[in-house]
């Protein structure tokens, strides 16, 4: 009777629970790196979590319950993730040959997308996953590139179920918070920024072989160290390396001019104040002397102008993926491909929000209190930070800027140095110490300016009292100097001035670019994007086409070009003494520098004569703003591919007419 009644029962509750089992929505969710799966895993999870093995060493599969809330509701998840793309875009074998097809026949050759050799586990796995879900969620980056590798995940899972329904997680860090919130509001991948990337991959790929196999196939052909060169191009590193040389030639071509000027001095209360003529400088010795005679006849200043006003300092923007770039080549001694790996590295780590993006002005929702809250415990800036949530906080400036898909770089949570190697904290502490000056005050003083007529000739003097550093106090990367406290004056007073110099000069060259100058201009001609500008920057140097010297080197450390003479490269053409290296091992500035090869690379294209030369930033910059069309619907991708590939043959065919040019520049800079 008992054995009778117990099996029933048992029956029913096994049926019960199977029907529950069959029931319950299963959720594949995909992210775009191993650290970002496992992160998310452990928060949606609350720790309660399964880790599996795969095929692909590096990843793993993470399996647990959750309730995404509507319309998914309580799930079984299994975590999973990618490592970057999953696909790349290819010829077919035929077209890859070197000595046919010809290179222009690559602008309308088939294009193959395909799985990458070593992402085939990556993609398998996906793919087995897929085929026990009901729905997939995209954890991927949220950045263009991040919507598209989303989309290669989609396409890898829709092989293993299609009927899949596909939602994306948006999301800027990894704090727990803000996982969760982003779980329960899951939106559609955005096929527009598919679309933009998908165009830059055929585009890159199209340009980057044609030029590539037509500069190294005709440049073999001189012999000599073209023999054996690979010339590679690329329609961002060659904009890039056209900057470096145009800089390099406005150096060495420049002709000092001398100028003449009058300083005056005057001593009063302990301090030199030091009076700058307002027409600065003249090129004429003679009318100088002149004016000159005219002050010292005179023999006494009068004071026209005194006037005392408040001034400030502004404290810094909201920080974003250009500006940490150019300030880590600055103050960090770290080349800007650097700064952004330790950057990645802390994002995935957890200590720092997405490190690309364009924002430079917080969304006023955010609670920017609670995050100055979490440095408090720092011996380094902890200090101030008490200091901000005790009353000092201020709301940061806004900038212009905003990519509408991430915040400005700042940190999520306090991390202690002991965790973090060298160069991370170094990032860690700059994105610290920038998010709590913008949260400062201004740095304030009084501003003192004394106008005097000497010879009936103006001067000048500026004086600064700093009476609240403010922002400063915890931004060590700035300062408020180059001025001093003025002694009084008074307006109508005359005085003998204590010493009248009529000093002479010679104007002076621009500078070498450094990094942080080549960064500049690359985001100023909308040359890559904010995240990909460093490995431009990195491609030119490994591909020997530059190198960098420290700026304490005389100019004839480089490699001499002027005159369309080339001397032989000391060190090997590329110098790769200095490769990657925004700083020397001192901590110095290191100027970048064309090789021969660089500087015959880009004047050959320049001597072309046509408006859209390869060396210069026009057609990378008009490609970019077409990628931006895309993403905001006022182009397609079909459309957007067939205007580039026409300007890109139409510059092949130009070049083809013109290859003896190229050549003989190649002979001339490159002997």
């Amino acid at each position: 009777m008992i054995r009778l009644f117990h099996r029933p029962r048992h029956a029913s509750e096994a049926r019960r629970a199977l029907s529950r089992f069959a029931s319950t929505m299963r959720v594949l969710c995909v992210a775009e790196k191993p650290s970002i799966a496992k992160a998310v895993a452990s928060h949606l999870s609350g720790g309660e979590v399964q880790t599996h093995n795969t095929p692909e060493k590096y990843i793993k599969n993470y399996v647990f319950d959750y309730d995404f809330g509507r319309p998914w509701g309580k799930c079984q998840v299994t975590m999973t993730s990618v490592l970057g793309h999953i696909t790349s875009a290819e010829f077919p074998p035929e077209y890859k040959k070197w000595e046919y097809p010809p290179p222009d026949r690559l602008f309308d050759a088939p294009v193959n997308v395909v799985v990458a050799a070593d992402k085939k586990k990556v993609a398998e796995n996906i793919e087995k996953q897929a085929r026990h879900a009901n729905a997939l969620c995209i954890w991927t980056d949220c950045d263009r590139e991040g919507e598209h590798i989303g989309y290669e995940i989609c396409e890898a899972a829709k092989k293993g179920n299609r009927t899949l329904e596909i939602k994306r997680a948006k999301f800027s860090n990894i704090e727990r918070a803000h996982i969760i919130n982003a779980s329960k509001n899951l939106i559609n991948l955005d096929p527009k920024q598919v679309n933009a990337v998908a165009s830059r991959i055929e585009l890159d790929l199209r340009i980057g072989y044609a030029f590539t196999r037509f500069l190294t196939t005709n440049l073999r052909s001189l012999g000599g160290p073209f023999q054996n060169l690979l010339l590679s191009y690329g329609s961002c590193q060659f904009p890039t390396l056209g900057f470096v040389v145009d800089r390099y030639f406005r150096v060495r071509n420049f002709k000092p001019e001398p100028f003449w000027a009058i300083k005056v001095m005057h001593k009063r209360e302990g301090i030199d104040v030091h009076f700058s003529w307002a027409r600065h400088r003249l090129f004429d010795r003679a009318a100088v002397i002149v004016l000159y005679e005219r002050c010292l006849a005179a023999k006494k200043a009068k004071v026209t102008k005194v006037q005392e006003k408040p001034t400030k300092k502004w404290k810094p923007l909201p920080l974003t993926t250009v500006e940490l770039q150019k300030m880590a080549t600055i103050f960090l001694h770290m080349t800007g491909q650097q700064a952004m790996e330790a950057a990645e590295a802390l994002y995935n780590k957890g200590f720092i929000s997405y490190p690309r993006t364009e924002t430079d002005r917080f969304d006023p929702g955010m609670n920017l209190r609670a995050l100055v809250q979490k440095q408090t415990q720092s011996h380094a800036w902890g200090t101030f930070a008490q200091n901000l949530v005790d009353g000092g906080f201020q709301q940061p400036r806004q900038g212009r800027n905003d990519d509408k898909a991430h915040p400005p770089i700042h940190p999520v949570t306090f991390a202690a140095p002991s965790v973090l190697n060298e160069q991370e904290k170094k990032i860690y502490e700059f994105v610290v110490r920038r998010f709590l000056a913008c949260c400062s005050e201004d740095a304030k003083g009084v501003a003192t300016d004394v106008d005097i007529i000497y010879g009936e000739e103006s001067f000048y003097a500026h004086g600064v009292v700093v009476l609240e550093r403010n922002y400063l106090e915890v931004y060590v990367y700035d300062k408020w100097t180059g001025s001093v406290q003025l002694p009084k004056f008074t307006v109508g007073e005359t005085f003998e001035p204590t010493e009248a110099l009529m000093t002479e000069g010679k104007t002076a060259p621009p500078n070498y670019l450094t990094e942080a100058d080549l960064i500049a201009l690359m985001d100023a001609n909308g040359i890559g994007t904010d995240a990909t500008m460093a490995e431009h920057i990195q491609k030119i140097q490994e591909r020997d086409y530059v190198r960098t010297v420290p700026r304490t080197s005389r100019p004839d450390e480089a490699d001499d070009v002027e005159g369309g003479r080339g001397r032989g490269d000391r060190g090997g053409r590329g110098g790769r003494r200095g490769r990657g290296a925004a700083t020397n091992a001192r901590g110095g500035v290191m100027d970048f520098i064309p090789t021969q090869l660089g500087v015959a690379l880009i004047e050959g294209f320049d001597r072309m004569n046509f408006e859209t030369s390869l060396g210069k930033p026009f057609l990378r910059k008009e490609m970019e703003l077409k990628m931006k069309a895309i993403c905001e619907g006022r182009t397609t991708k079909e459309v957007v591919l067939d205007e580039s590939i026409q300007q890109y043959r139409h510059v092949y065919m130009q070049s083809q007419q013109k290859l003896s040019v190229l050549k003989a520049v190649g002979v001339l800079f490159w002997p």
